[in-house]
Formats: structure tokens, sequence, C-alpha cells
């Protein structure tokens, strides 16, 4: 099962992860919280060990970020 969070307007995100190759660079692995479960430009996954959730506080968006 997918990492889920429900933000402070009470809308559930699932967590996502997809491969991309940026110009120049090796392939890497980005992170995205979408609001359905199954998303076509990604795969469900676990929260990472090294990153937390935070909130945007302005609209409510959630996104990862490296634990300090």
């Amino acid at each position: 099962m997918a990492y889920q969070q429900t933000n402070s307007k009470g809308v559930t995100y699932y967590l996502h992860q997809s491969e991309v190759t940026f110009r120049g660079s090796a392939p890497r692995t980005i992170y995205f919280f979408a609001k359905t479960a199954n998303n076509a430009k990604g795969t469900p996954c676990d929260l990472p060990d090294d990153r937390e959730v935070r909130e945007n506080p302005r609209n409510g968006f959630l996104y990862l970020k490296k634990k300090a």
C-alpha cells in the first residue's frame, strides 16, 4: 500500500515515485503526491527513510524534504 496523508484542508494525497533523466545527467528518482492512488505518471511507494512530509501553508500542497 502506498503512503498516504491528509493535509490540513482534508484532502488525501498518495505518494508516488518515478525515474526521470534530466539532460546530461544520470537517471534520478523523483517523488510526488497525487490525489489518486493510481497515477499514470508514477508508481505508488512508501515514504523513504531519509525524507519527511511537509505542507505548504498557503495552498495545502504536500512535499518531501530531506531530514536534517
